[in-house]
């Protein structure tokens, strides 16, 4: 078969998106409800409570609340209402996406599975410190709020996202040994 290793590159990586998706997809389907009351699942909770904890740990006065008519979080900073974090915000389909991208540049598999968890525990935590930055943005400059949300802090964590796939691919991935 001519361009084997590109077709299990594509298989490694597809197979295992598809995977931990369907995973995350049956996580959700069990752990959220619209009925009798809206809940979010606990991702996405306990995204928002620590951010809550952040912006309270820089000084705000910060907490969150169930949205009462959608599957999302209101976060309240200093009394206002300055963002709902929805399931999209929590940071698994970028984790997603990133353990898929390691596993078909795949190495050692001791080194995969390390940077596969280190790295997604560390995009968690980058993601929440995204949130309270760009909520803390909401608050004190609210008239670039389309730029924080829709270009700066997607880009924030995508960028990162990307430096940990360089760094994969470039220090402990097999391709590096070629």
């Amino acid at each position: 078969m001519k361009n084997k290793k590109i077709w299990w590159f594509l298989l490694r990586f597809f197979g295992t998106y598809f995977l931990l998706f369907l995973c995350y997809s049956v996580f959700l389907l069990s752990t959220q409800s619209k009925a009798p009351k809206f809940i979010s699942d606990p991702i996405t909770q306990h995204v928002a409570k620590s951010t809550e904890w952040v912006l309270n740990m820089s000084g705000n006065q910060s907490h969150v609340e169930q949205h009462p008519t959608e599957l999302s979080l209101k976060l309240f900073m200093n009394d206002d209402y300055v963002a709902r974090v929805i399931e999209g915000c929590n940071s698994m389909s970028i984790i997603i996406l990133f353990i898929a991208f390691v596993i078909a540049f795949r190495g050692a598999w001791k080194k995969t599975f390390l940077f596969a968890i280190i790295g997604s525990v560390s995009i968690y935590f980058v993601n929440i410190a995204r949130i309270a930055l760009l909520s803390y943005g909401m608050v004190y400059y609210k008239q670039y709020d389309m730029i924080l949300h829709d270009l700066f802090f997607p880009a924030f964590i995508y960028g990162y996202v990307f430096l940990l796939w360089v760094i994969w691919v470039n220090r402990f991935s097999n391709l590096k040994r070629k």
